[in-house]
């Protein structure tokens, strides 16, 4: 296969006219001809691999609006504001100054709900930010994969010495 062209091997490659086994080869299909695996790739009719990272925005979007409104809209200790308490320790703090035993308890109670809320905000804040890094760490690994892969006279490497590289 040496002398070939990048394209001229790969389609070699992909019809199995080299004699090779060609079931080894397996980038040229994907699960649904629309989507390759897990639904962040797909085929871009000439048998290229096309990734696309529309999924991870949408999910730390996703996380990070429920964050914010989980934020915002909880009866926490501190208020939507960051400052005093949330409604639920105001009416505890009310009932306690006036005997009632179902202060205590209500503190108690707004005491585990601020807990588990927070819980779910730093959730949501890790999916976010864990996503936000892979998109960028993923963005520049291909640049770098992509830079790699080009030989000396600037032109696309064939397969086989890409895989001699890698091996």
């Amino acid at each position: 296969m040496d002398g070939m062209s990048f394209e001229q091997e790969w389609s070699a490659l992909k019809s199995g006219a080299d004699g090779t086994d060609s079931t080894a080869m397996r980038l040229n299909q994907a699960t649904s001809p629309d989507t390759g695996p897990g639904g962040g790739s797909r085929m871009d009719g000439s048998g290229w691999l096309v990734l696309e990272r529309d999924d991870l925005g949408r999910v730390g979007h996703a996380a990070y609006t429920l964050w914010r409104k989980l934020r915002t809209s909880a009866d926490l200790s501190g208020g939507a504001g960051g400052k005093g308490a949330g409604a639920t320790e105001r009416a505890a703090s009310q009932l306690k100054a006036h005997s009632f035993l179902l202060g205590a308890e209500l503190a108690r109670t707004a005491k585990f709900w601020t807990s588990q809320v927070n819980t779910v905000l730093q959730g949501c804040a890790h999916i976010s930010d864990h996503l936000d890094f892979s998109k960028e760490y993923q963005g520049e690994e291909d640049r770098k994969i992509g830079a790699q892969i080009l030989g000396e006279d600037g032109k696309e490497l064939p397969p086989s010495q890409i895989s001699r590289l890698l091996h």
